[in-house]
């Protein structure tokens, strides 16, 4: 069973620190969207996270997310329908894009052409444009996924191919550290690249969005300029 109290507790511990971060940074609560990573739990405790506000979730792969997202924004879900805001955060293969695209808003992963094309043939096929987070892997760890900080100005330019894609940030994933200080040089780093971009490429619109920060060392990452917080355990807790 999931022990409401304990989840309505975590969420308020953690909004309690994203607000405390965001008085230290001289920046609007507003401008930090919490995304509850629900891949650690089950199906129950996704819904009761969903139902208790939490409207953004996220997961990795399909075939672990395909019966939440069924029961929270299917068809069958009783009043839920389009209401919840799902977010690919895991690697997305090019041939599980078709399950992946029209049932999660927003891809964190894109990394490479193969995944544009895969994501843009889907949408085209859906008349929707597909927001998307590219994926860099700034701390140069060989078991990171993502684009070299030095790829992704050619990578943005060839996405203008891709009529279907629509690159709102940009997204990375800090090593883990013991003492979540120890993360800010890849926060700022990211912000910094994604400030560069802006300036150096025409782009069709401004990239604007961070997504960074997990529950280890998310007040950094918002220190630093995050926009997006993707938290699991710290939040929805973890299950099995």
């Amino acid at each position: 069973m999931v022990d409401m109290t304990q989840l309505t507790d975590r969420m308020q511990e953690v909004e309690r620190r994203i607000a405390e971060a965001c008085e230290r940074s001289g920046r609007k609560r507003d401008d930090v969207h919490v995304i509850a990573v629900t891949k650690y739990v089950s199906l129950q405790t996704a819904e009761e996270a969903y139902r208790l506000g939490l409207h953004h979730l996220g997961e990795n792969r399909w075939q672990d997310a395909q019966r939440k997202w069924e029961a929270i924004s299917g068809p069958e879900a009783e009043g839920q329908n389009g209401q919840a805001v799902w977010h690919f955060i895991g690697s997305l293969q090019t041939n599980k894009a078709k399950d992946v695209i029209g049932k999660f808003t927003y891809i964190h992963s894109l990394d490479r052409l193969s995944l544009a094309q895969a994501i843009n043939k889907q949408a085209s096929q859906l008349a929707i444009k597909v927001p998307c987070f590219i994926q860099v892997n700034i701390s140069g760890e060989d078991s990171k996924h993502g684009l070299p900080p030095e790829q992704v100005r050619d990578f943005l330019a060839e996405l203008r191919n891709y009529p279907h894609l629509q690159p709102v940030g940009l997204m990375t994933m800090a090593p883990y550290e013991t003492e979540a200080q120890a993360t800010r040089p890849i926060f700022r780093a990211l912000r910094q690249l994604r400030d560069e971009l802006n300036e150096q490429v025409a782009l069709e619109q401004p990239l604007t969005e961070l997504s960074m920060g997990m529950s280890n060392d998310f007040e950094v990452a918002i220190e630093e300029g995050a926009t997006w917080i993707r938290l699991g355990t710290i939040l929805v807790g973890k299950e099995g």
